[in-house]
């Protein structure tokens, strides 16, 4: 399975590259099912993964100016508490055997899993359903509502933190409705801010975990062309096609999950 996990892994840099979010809800998928790597340990894993693969995505648009720094800023800093404070200790404190129902015991790397597949089904959702957007020129002012973003940080980085996901998918919506943000940079925001958040996310990590840093290193440097790779697409490609049809593969993979890990368990 390897061989296919890491084609699996070029495909998730190749979506976050084109669509500037989505990609990152595969990773833990790709890490449980086809690298055999605990759903703990995936969350952790992931958050390395997202983290480099966004922070290398997001050079090309820091080159063409379209990072909003301020926003980044303002909404990194609850974020990365957020992240702190989930892996330090909510993500502790999760016991390995949570409830039980019959014969069926809902462990702690299956709850994770359910709530990944549960995220991956809203994921979706946003991503079929058609956007609204008319052009760039309709996003233009609006007051910078601190109080909003910081909430917004705060739930990204309980998201991020808690299963390993970038939540570029909320990210993006949140930084083009309520900040009024162009499209083009909210994704080169919403790359740093994923970068940021992951990347720190996996440092808290550190002091619980066990690294296989061989894989880690070659599964992370893979998606990192795969991101190149769709960088280079998204110039040639009409992006706006493909978000859809990638939302009806997540949609899949979600169902695929919550039967997998109830129903086949």
């Amino acid at each position: 399975m390897d061989i296919a996990g890491y084609i699996a892994s070029i495909f998730i840099g190749i979506t976050l590259g084109l669509i500037g979010g989505g990609g990152s809800i595969l990773t833990v998928p790709v890490l449980v099912y086809m690298f055999s790597i605990n759903a703990v340990l995936a969350t952790a894993y992931s958050l390395f993964i997202v983290g480099t693969t966004s922070a290398v995505g997001s050079f090309s648009y820091f080159k063409k100016g379209l990072v909003n720094i301020k926003t980044a800023i303002v909404f990194g800093i609850p974020s990365i508490a957020a992240v702190f404070l989930t892996r330090t200790f909510v993500v502790v404190a999760i016991p390995n055997d949570i409830f039980s129902i019959g014969n069926f015991i809902v462990t702690k790397s299956i709850f994770l899993l359910l709530l990944f597949a549960v995220l991956m089904l809203f994921t979706s959702y946003s991503m079929i359903k058609k956007d609204g957007q008319k052009g760039d020129a309709v996003f233009r002012k609006r007051p910078f509502n601190y109080l909003q973003i910081i909430l917004q940080g705060l739930f990204i980085g309980l998201i991020t933190g808690l299963i390993g996901a970038g939540g570029g998918f909320l990210i993006i919506p949140a930084l083009v409705n309520f900040l009024k943000l162009p499209m083009k940079t909210a994704v080169g925001t919403s790359l740093v801010i994923i970068s940021i958040n992951s990347l720190t996310g996996f440092l808290f990590s550190l002091p619980q975990i066990s690294i296989q840093w061989e894989l880690l290193l070659s599964i992370a440097a893979i998606a990192i062309i795969g991101i190149l790779i769709g960088s280079y697409l998204s110039i040639k490609i009409n992006t706006k096609k493909l978000k859809p049809a990638f939302g009806w593969f997540v949609l899949i993979m979600g169902v695929y999950i919550i039967i997998k890990e109830t129903l086949l368990n």
